[in-house]
């Protein structure tokens, strides 16, 4: 009885210090701002590629090669990338390049230079049977052993310099089209130079147009892994310089 009595009063001490205004926490959180999260992902559908995350916004299926592989949702994040090509206070760049429509193309350049590399590296290095060197002692198998030696050595002789240029050049060439597409005045698809000299697509139906976009991609995406391998594996040691790299 006495307990009873003794919790009594210490209840009725602690309410005595209580307000009796409502609380206003519903409310503020309410009046909250959206948060971007809710607008960069579908909570509706899961990724394909990765099922125990909810599918980013803009990955909906439909561009080739799209499985929904985005962890960090960066396809998600609103950003005009017009600014990387020239400076805004030149002219009105109208709409503007969206964050998508800029990693697919840097997807499919990178994809591209990737598997020119790769064949390079392992071709210069005589992995298919003939060693492939531009003509001249200071590109032979003498001057140049393997691949591994090349840039250090082609930076000296000056020809890197070269190549830096030549690539700059088709760069600035190239951002052309990538002004036209934010100005609005070209609806050319993300990494699309209209370049088919053997006519792979020409009469194919959307549908296998979508199939060779795809494997070009699947292909790409190798070959970034690739060669990034055969780099850091040749790399290791002295005796891994050589084809085949162990």
């Amino acid at each position: 009885m006495k307990s009873i009595i003794a919790t009594s009063i210490l209840v009725g001490s602690a309410t005595a210090f209580t307000t009796n205004a409502p609380s206003n926490n519903g409310a503020a959180l309410k009046a909250m701002p959206d948060r971007m999260w809710d607008t960069m992902v579908d909570k509706t559908e899961r990724s394909a590629a990765l099922p125990f995350l909810p599918r980013p916004a803009n990955l909906d299926g439909t561009m080739a090669g799209d499985v929904g592989f985005d962890p960090f949702y960066l396809s998600s994040i609103p950003k005009n990338f017009s600014g990387f090509i020239q400076p805004p206070q030149w002219e009105d760049v109208g709409g503007g390049i969206p964050t998508l429509y800029w990693m697919r193309e840097a997807e499919l350049k990178h994809s591209r230079v990737a598997m020119l590399a790769w064949f390079g590296w392992l071709a210069t290095d005589g992995a298919f049977g003939v060693t492939l060197r531009f003509p001249g002692d200071m590109y032979s198998v003498g001057s140049i052993p393997t691949a591994y030696e090349a840039h250090n050595q082609l930076v000296d002789q000056g020809s890197m310099g070269f190549l830096l240029l030549a690539v700059g050049f088709v760069e600035f060439c190239a951002s052309a089209v990538l002004v036209e597409v934010s100005k609005g005045e070209s609806d050319r698809e993300a990494g699309d130079y209209t370049l088919d000299p053997l006519s792979f697509l020409k009469g194919k139906s959307d549908e296998d147009v979508k199939k060779m976009k795809t494997r070009e991609l699947l292909n790409g995406r190798l070959a970034m892994l690739a060669f990034g391998g055969v780099a850091t594996q040749s790399a290791l040691g002295d005796a891994t310089h050589a084809f085949p790299y162990f």
